[in-house]
């Protein structure tokens, strides 16, 4: 690639350069590397072709969002752009103001509006783009000025943040000049870290933007991520040096890293909730009633205490403590009821029980395949026999995402403000990936995106979760604690969305 041969003539004539001045090559401070083992998919040079949190991540680091959230602190953040309010006579209109200290990497070239742009075209109309529902409630951008952009929704959208937060910035220029080759070509972009190689399916492997405003020296030169879906394989890999981070250790495991010397295992409450969706637009998931079954069905506290060790805690509604919006007044609260689910499946018209697929995606999750077995041995128990299919991921989460899925166990990462998640997942005609419709949630939806007081805003979305609750279209079930085995080689405060960034990390 001419990308890889130009990244290692600059480092042939920094060592050359380094000579020239009398000093050893062998005096250089040694090139840092820090390598990251994780279960995700590598799918694509499109940073656009992937809608998981993990990936979001990735490629903000690469070419920057305009804002970013702050787990440890609870709030949205500049980034690429510094500073934003709405329009006072029109709440629809937002003004976002761009930092004019941020250059690309490997050109210098500013970042411009006409950048941020092009990124939310190419988002929704790009042929491989699967993120067009982050960018569906914006109806026109402008740049006002090379570094203000103005922002228009359809309508008022107190979440607009969330939604930006996962927009990457791709430059106008490279794509005019190469097109969809400009992911290969030209990967070039505003973050604190380039990329330098992608492996599909198996590694991604980035290096440290040397002009990024901030950046430590401490900081790894290199970030290799490297897919490893087995639990075991993962943490041999920390135990023999291979790898310095890993994520997804399962409860279990844990106290095996932190037997180990030189190692630790941390966790950090999760932003991403679990759940089964049973999709109404396929038989017998049209039927409220078995749905409620399924809920009064699964002894979430058995599961929680036995497959997760205590890592994890139960859901009453989509979000748990710590997430936008979270109230504890949600009602119904479902727990653990077999007799009850016995006479719900035979009151839905099933008295003699009823076959049904439970799709899942093994090695996806923590503990996903052990889970997802105690709930389908739970389920059969009360009439609903639940014959488990585990389906590869690079499988699974394609035919979901169009709606083929009929019941299934899945996690929505990144749930800092709810929002994003209710609309993609419950609102008629956002997403197929639950086939969900129901015009009354619709109207509660649009309501809470409209309202800007923080206290009604929160009641509207608390009269959503009681709906859901009610209807169950997926049934919610617990946050996973996020553990991560850390080398102490490695200086790293995990977050609690996935984000696994060179710049917070320190290398010993």
């Amino acid at each position: 690639m001419k990308l890889k041969a130009s990244l290692r003539a600059l480092r042939i004539l920094m060592i050359a350069g380094v000579a020239a001045l009398g000093v050893s090559p062998s005096a250089v401070r040694a090139e840092t590397t820090v390598t990251v083992a994780l279960v995700n998919d590598f799918a694509s040079w499109n940073p656009y072709a992937d809608s998981t949190a993990q990936m979001y991540s990735m490629w903000g680091q690469i070419y920057g969002d305009l804002v970013a959230f702050d787990t440890l602190t609870s709030e949205f953040v500049p980034f690429l752009a510094k500073s934003w309010e709405t329009d006072k006579s029109d709440p629809r209109i937002w003004i976002f103001h761009l930092r004019d200290d941020v250059k690309r990497q490997h050109d210098g070239k500013p970042l411009t509006a006409a950048d941020v742009v092009h990124s939310i075209d190419r988002i929704k109309h790009d042929q491989r783009s699967v993120q067009q529902d982050n960018v569906e409630s914006i109806v026109a951008t402008e740049a006002v000025d090379p570094y203000t952009v103005k922002i228009v929704t359809k309508t008022p959208l107190a979440p607009l943040l969330p939604y930006l937060s996962e927009v990457s910035i791709t430059g106008k220029d490279l794509y005019d000049q190469f097109g969809a080759d400009a992911d290969r070509k030209a990967p070039y972009g505003w973050g604190p870290y380039t990329l330098e190689d992608i492996a599909i399916g198996q590694r991604m492997v980035l290096r440290k933007n040397p002009g990024w405003p901030g950046i430590k020296a401490e900081n790894p030169d290199r970030l290799i991520f490297t897919r490893i879906r087995e639990d075991e394989a993962r943490i041999t890999a920390l135990l023999n040096g291979e790898v310095q981070i890993a994520m997804a250790i399962p409860p279990h495991l844990a106290p095996r890293v932190d037997a180990a010397a030189g190692m630790k295992a941390v966790g950090v409450p999760s932003v991403e909730p679990m759940f089964l969706g049973m999709n109404p637009k396929y038989k017998p998931w049209d039927n409220k009633t078995l749905r409620q079954a399924v809920a009064y069905a699964i002894d979430r506290e058995a599961i929680i205490k036995s497959v997760f060790q205590g890592q994890a805690t139960m859901l009453d509604g989509p979000i748990g403590p710590g997430q936008y919006g979270y109230s504890a007044d949600v009602t119904p609260k479902y727990r653990y009821d077999p007799e009850k689910a016995k006479q719900l499946v035979a009151q839905a018209g099933y008295p003699d029980g009823i076959d049904v697929d439970f799709f899942m995606s093994p090695n996806r999750y923590v503990d996903d395949l052990q889970s997802s077995e105690a709930i389908a041995a739970m389920l059969t128990k009360v009439g609903i026999r639940a014959k488990l299919k585990p389906t590869e991921y690079s499988v699974h989460w394609p035919r979901l995402r169009k709606g083929l899925v009929p019941f299934y166990y899945m996690g929505r990462g990144s749930v800092i403000d709810p929002s994003p998640m209710l609309g993609q997942y419950f609102e008629t005609d956002v997403t197929p990936r639950l086939g969900y419709s129901n015009p009354k949630l619709d109207a509660i939806l649009e309501a809470e995106r409209r309202e800007f007081d923080p206290a009604k805003r929160k009641q509207l979305l608390l009269e959503a979760y009681d709906m859901i609750q009610e209807e169950v279209p997926a049934f919610f079930l617990w946050r996973i604690n996020s553990i991560y085995g850390i080398s102490d080689k490695v200086a790293f405060i995990p977050h609690s969305d996935e984000r696994v960034w060179g710049t917070d990390m320190a290398v010993k």
